[in-house]
């Protein structure tokens, strides 16, 4: 992995791109905007995608696989991500040349400018938060640039180039990139010490929170419900806070929450109070969309009109997002790769599943985390699903840990009965269906490339028996 260095200078003009890594949701999505700005770009990515194919109809020079070949001659820029190795022969070549070598947070200031910036940090909701915004100011009939870390479903994109002053981006707290943003309104979904690989303690995590909400031009927007997000609130020296949540104190307060399919909820602001109804599941759905109401009230909305915009959020792309149907068995996949959005995508399934069980399929990210948080990944897949599919671990930047597998998690279930670790995916997907039965839920569960074993466990469902099992999993109830 390659740290950003944030000291290394922006240039001026870009005339021509190299991204290193370009088929990402957030690297694809910024070489789309430098392409609208009509800037030539080429790129590569270790392994063929949509998001290159796109690109490709685009005009971009992808490539697949990393090559020192790939780097043409008159790139004056190349834009990389974090996940990259230092010996990648492409950031080696753009170094030998002298050519401005920059971070992909670099590439998106360097696309932001002088706009009015609207920046969505938190450990978890983030792009929920941000497609909610977006939707909502289209509705509204704004036309704001974005850049989201996931493609806005009814928009089928993960960025836009807009005529407007505004620009709403997901800001990456886990390597600190957050801080280099000039931001005129902060929302922070909660605060949940992650990426300590980075920060080192809990402390400075914190501080950073703080910092980035304090630098904020216009206003800052924080939950009134999370612990972290409460404490950062508490030093803050902002003029402007605004909170939101379903504490009593909250300046935009959710209440009347209600689950059963497409959430429900009241929202109540400066003695106004308004009903809604999301298109999309789960209770931490109607906290987000407080926070985005919440961000609309400080661009000058009214209260009503903003959560009817918002209500017009369709979902995005990896959230709760359904892939197929097969013997009765709906099979979904969900970004969450925390313990805390694990807990939050199962909980929201359970509302919509009926009487059906819910099958997770959860893949670890990072061999950090998996080592740092597998005691609550065990706890929180046993209490939401039924039964859990334990992969091994996708280690993205990481070198492998020792010890540090799948297993390590399945093994830190209180009822053995209730997992099953299997390191091979097709005898994962196989496993999957023969448990599985007609009004079951099954979901992957990971930011790896774990949904990549969707078309595996759909084909499994087909080829099962058209009699689906009778009985339950060992270990859960029928």
């Amino acid at each position: 992995m390659i740290r950003p260095d944030l000291t290394l200078p922006i240039p001026d003009d870009i005339r021509a791109a190299h991204f290193i890594g370009v088929g990402g949701s957030g690297m694809s999505g910024l070489a789309g905007m430098f392409l609208d700005r009509g800037i030539r770009v080429s790129g590569s990515d270790r392994a063929d995608s949509a998001a290159l194919r796109a690109l490709a109809a685009r005009g971009a020079d992808v490539h697949v696989g990393h090559d020192a070949a790939n780097l043409p001659d008159d790139v004056d820029t190349v834009i990389h991500t974090g996940a990259i190795w230092p010996q990648n022969p492409e950031f080696l070549l753009a170094k030998e040349r002298g050519l401005h070598v920059i971070h992909r947070s670099q590439a998106l200031h360097w696309l932001i400018g002088g706009r009015r910036l609207v920046s969505v940090a938190g450990a978890h909701g983030k792009t929920t938060s941000t497609g909610m915004i977006v939707t909502a100011l289209r509705a509204l009939e704004a036309e704001p640039t974005f850049v989201s870390g996931g493609v806005i479903a009814d928009l089928g994109v993960s960025s836009g180039t807009g005529s407007d002053e505004l620009f709403v981006i997901e800001a990456d707290e886990s390597d600190g990139t957050f801080l280099l943003y000039d931001t005129s309104i902060a929302l922070i979904t909660n605060i949940d010490p992650d990426h300590l690989d980075h920060w080192g303690t809990g402390e400075a995590f914190y501080e950073a929170f703080a910092r980035f909400a304090d630098e904020a031009r216009e206003a800052v927007v924080i939950s009134a419900d999370d612990a972290g997000a409460r404490r950062v609130t508490g030093v803050l020296r902002h003029p402007r806070v605004m909170t939101f949540g379903e504490d009593e104190s909250a300046d935009v307060r959710v209440s009347d929450i209600v689950t059963d399919g497409p959430v429900s909820f009241t929202l109540s602001h400066a003695g106004v109070t308004v009903s809604g109804r999301l298109a999309v599941p789960g209770a931490h759905n109607a906290i987000n969309a407080a926070g985005a109401v919440a961000v609309l009230l400080t661009l000058g909305y009214e209260l009503e009109p903003a959560l009817r915009a918002v209500e017009r959020f369709a979902g995005t792309v990896r959230r709760f997002e359904l892939h197929g149907v097969e013997r009765g068995v709906s099979v979904f996949d969900d970004y969450a790769h925390h313990p805390t959005e694990v807990a939050a995508a199962l909980a929201a399934a359970r509302t919509v599943v009926g009487d059906g069980r819910i099958i997770a399929v959860q893949q670890p990210h990072t061999y950090s985390r998996t080592q740092e948080m597998y005691r609550e990944f065990a706890d929180v897949l046993e209490t939401h699903a039924d039964h859990t599919v334990m992969l091994d671990v996708y280690g993205a930047r990481e070198d492998p840990v020792p010890g540090v597998t799948g297993e390590l998690v399945s093994t830190a279930f209180a009822d053995p009965g209730h997992v099953h670790f299997v390191a091979d995916w097709q005898e994962a997907a196989d496993y999957t269906a023969s448990v599985a039965r007609a009004g079951d839920y099954v979901i992957t569960l990971g930011c790896g490339n774990v949904y990549q074993i969707i078309p595996q466990v759909l084909e499994a469902l087909r080829g099962s028996s058209a009699d689906a099992p009778e009985s339950a999993p060992v270990g859960t109830e029928a």
